[in-house]
């Protein structure tokens, strides 16, 4: 599911002051002192200050202290907030468009004569999935693993990438979630295929040798599962 950072991001918005103050800063392309922020939907800075200090702390803002125009003045620079840079987005169930748009977008640039798209694609999200079980190894340090500690530490790594895993028995474990639905509605042979070559890298990056990815589709479903080999 969505990070709580991302929940709490958004509920933070679900107030129609903060949603004017935020929306007035984001438009003005520079800091925005509290007066100005209060003015811009009609409230006292003291509840402005309230306000924009929460949007601070769902870490859609962030505030200094800042002399306005660059002109300093005697006393205290006033706090002035501008945006994060952070995209904030809540999907439930979870979606990871991102990886496939990367995945797809690094196979385009790096494809190698007579290699086709489809190809390139399978091989880089190959070398991502690698990655990602080269860096949870390397976190975790499991040493030689057999196949049902590998696939504990899957289901770990798995639902932080929004695959919501199922153990349906000691030596599998079901995907529940697609993370590239409904992408892989549309084009199911090639988004399958590159999420199988995913998974399956994260296998060797793993080094869980006695597991394998299986192609299994099902309604709703990932269309990988993860079985002991």
């Amino acid at each position: 599911m969505t990070t709580d950072p991302a929940i709490g991001a958004v509920a933070a918005l679900d107030d129609a002051l903060r949603q004017g103050m935020y929306a007035y800063i984001r438009r003005a392309r520079r800091p925005v002192t509290r007066d100005e922020a209060a003015a811009s939907v009609g409230i006292s800075r003291k509840l402005a200050a309230f306000h924009l200090d929460k949007l601070v702390d769902a870490g859609l803002l962030r505030a200094r202290y800042e002399a306005v125009g660059g002109i300093r003045k005697v006393g205290r620079a006033p706090k002035v907030y501008e945006p994060t840079e952070t995209d904030i987005r809540v999907t439930i169930p979870e979606r990871r468009h991102e990886v496939l748009a990367d995945i797809l977008m690094d196979a385009v640039l790096a494809e190698s004569e007579g290699e086709s798209a489809r190809r390139a694609a399978v091989r880089v999200a190959s070398r991502r999935g690698e990655e990602i079980g080269a860096a949870e190894r390397a976190r975790t340090k499991p040493g030689r693993l057999g196949a049902e500690r590998a696939l504990t530490l899957l289901e770990n790594l798995l639902a932080r990438h929004g695959f919501e895993p199922g153990r349906e028995s000691p030596t599998c474990v079901r995907l529940r979630n697609c993370p590239f639905h409904p992408l892989a509605a549309r084009a199911p042979d090639l988004v399958c295929g590159v999420n199988h070559a995913f998974l399956d890298g994260m296998l060797t990056g793993l080094e869980a040798a006695k597991v394998q990815a299986v192609l299994v589709p099902r309604p709703g479903e990932c269309c990988v599962e993860l079985r002991s080999s």
